[in-house]
């Protein structure tokens, strides 16, 4: 059921290039949840298969990250990239605390606003030990400020009288989806898009070191101590080392970004089953207002950046 929600939404997507597939396979999953096609025997126990999915779509994430591409946009572009993902994830978190929201929902934002969005929660979910539907909503969060900065992002950039190469830039640095940045990145201009993906793809990369920091963390205070460096986060890594070799020919490296989208999004929809309207009553407010305030400093401090350093 999960796969087949997936090759749905993705025709969905190709349909609608500004819809993302893997918010379009949450809100389907989250449908589906709350009628009675829920109860039937295909769902039951999908949680082991959606943490399986997510796992393997994180490993090959990887494959879309060849390193020289990321260290080709040069240094100021990287210390955007580096700087903004520190403040927005270390600012994310303190804010929350001081909003009084559990530590591992504010984790999951925090690595999801700051790295690469439904991805980074996905791979962060599993150091925090975090409940499905805390999941599910940080998801939610996540695409949808990702998804309203699609149309910000370049309009702000515009008024602002910044370059093409600078909105891709704040694009890549501050938009919180891939498939996000692409769709921001060409309504900036020509050649924008590549730029923005490749500044997307250096925070990506950061995948890892959030990950162990997000896990140091939780084997603080956790029921026993989580796996600093588990399989799939090495398994990324690889995916990533295999990537910049350029062993790999186009129509291979075509195919993998189109299976690890599909991956995902079966993920996602597996997430969204968790996602019962009562369970989401009253409106989370203060989850609310931590995702607007990510979104805040990571546009914000990426801009700031840019314009200091002279991107």
């Amino acid at each position: 059921m999960p796969l087949t929600a997936a090759c749905l939404v993705t025709v969905v997507a190709a349909l609608v290039p500004l819809l993302s597939p893997l918010l379009v396979a949450l809100a389907l999953g989250a449908l589906v949840a709350n009628t009675r096609l829920s109860r039937t025997r295909s769902l039951q126990g999908h949680a082991p298969v959606t943490k399986w999915l997510l796992r393997v779509g994180v490993v090959l994430l990887g494959l879309r990250l060849p390193v020289a591409d990321v260290l080709a946009v040069g240094w100021s572009a990287a210390v955007v990239i580096m700087v903004t993902v520190v403040i927005t994830y270390t600012g994310t978190r303190y804010l929350g605390r001081r909003l009084g929201l559990a530590d591992d929902m504010v984790t999951l934002i925090a690595a999801g606003f700051s790295i690469c969005g439904a991805a980074a929660i996905a791979a962060v979910s599993d150091a925090v030990q975090a409940r499905e539907r805390d999941v599910a909503l940080a998801v939610a969060l996540v695409t949808i400020f990702g998804s309203v900065m699609i149309g910000a992002v370049p309009a702000l950039s515009s008024a602002l009288g910044l370059s093409s190469t600078q909105g891709a830039v704040w694009a890549g640095a501050s938009i919180h989806e891939v498939a996000q940045v692409v769709a921001a990145g060409s309504l900036i201009g020509t050649g924008a898009v590549a730029v923005a993906t490749t500044v997307k793809l250096g925070r990506v990369a950061l995948l890892a070191p959030t990950y162990a920091v997000a896990a140091r963390s939780a084997g603080r205070h956790g029921e026993g101590r989580v796996p600093l460096v588990p399989w799939f986060v090495i398994g990324f890594a690889v995916a990533v080392a295999v990537r910049s070799l350029e062993v790999l020919s186009t129509p291979v490296v075509d195919v993998s970004s189109q299976l690890t989208t599909m991956l995902l999004a079966a993920g996602m929809f597996g997430l969204g089953l968790g996602l019962r309207l009562a369970d989401l009553w009253p409106i989370p407010t203060r989850q609310l207002a931590l995702a607007a305030m990510s979104t805040v400093l990571a546009t914000g401090s990426s801009l700031l950046l840019i314009v200091v350093l002279g991107v």
